[in-house]
């Protein structure tokens, strides 16, 4: 079996540990200590989140869309597949890092998406970028932990209180959509987006392409 190979580490801002890019021939892993945060051969999920967030937001003009985490880019070019021409869409990345192996070591898993005129990427966590913001996004795609519970960063866990909840509605324009991604399904955070005023819609996706293996939880809030 072919090694990991470690290419890189960076400290992430108020986490419990540091990131890794990970590589096995052509595989790529980005890891929180033993924790595997995503990796390049697992990315239907990630796909689904985007085209369906924007199947939810089918009728709103010119929209603007706000992505938690660049990750592997599986959703922004899933975004960018589907999106219209007009679209806006605004990458909030905790970890400079995380950019810099984008452009870098994984540049040919990126395909030049970066440099794609719709695409802003905001070096911020996407906490902050959504309480500043007022009826200003069409979506909001969270997919910045494994899910509901913060792994990589304690701040993540404000996006999913009462209170961060709170501020996503407000920062959606109406008829807006909050995605959240996670790795299973989670019945108190479910009823929790209920009780913060969405209309909620669980969804399970594959996590393959293919038509086995294990599946994901998407939530669909609407405002």
């Amino acid at each position: 079996m072919i090694p990991w190979e470690h290419l890189a580490t960076s400290q992430i801002p108020g986490a419990r540990g540091d990131m890794k890019l990970m590589r096995r021939g052509t595989e790529y892993s980005i890891m929180l200590g033993r924790i595997e945060l995503m990796n390049s051969r697992l990315s239907g999920s990630e796909e689904a989140l985007a085209r369906l967030s924007v199947e939810k937001i089918a009728g709103h003009p010119s929209p603007t869309i706000l992505v938690g985490g660049l990750g592997m880019g599986f959703t922004l070019r899933a975004l960018l597949a589907v999106a219209p021409t007009d679209a806006r869409i605004v990458v909030a990345e905790l970890v400079p890092a995380v950019v810099d192996w984008a452009r870098g070591q994984m540049a040919h898993i990126f395909a030049g998406c970066l440099d794609d005129p719709r695409v802003e990427i905001v070096l911020q966590d996407v906490a902050a970028v959504i309480a500043g913001a007022r009826s200003r996004f069409d979506a909001i795609l969270l997919d910045v932990d494994n899910g509901p519970e913060g792994l990589t960063s304690d701040a993540n866990d404000a996006l999913y209180t009462a209170k961060g909840l709170g501020e996503a509605r407000r920062a959606l324009t109406p008829g807006g959509v909050l995605a959240v991604w996670s790795q299973g399904p989670d019945e108190r955070f479910a009823a929790r987006l209920g009780r913060g005023g969405f209309t909620v819609e669980e969804v399970r996706v594959k996590a393959h392409r293919g038509k086995r293996g294990a599946r994901h939880v998407i939530w669909f809030a609407s405002k």
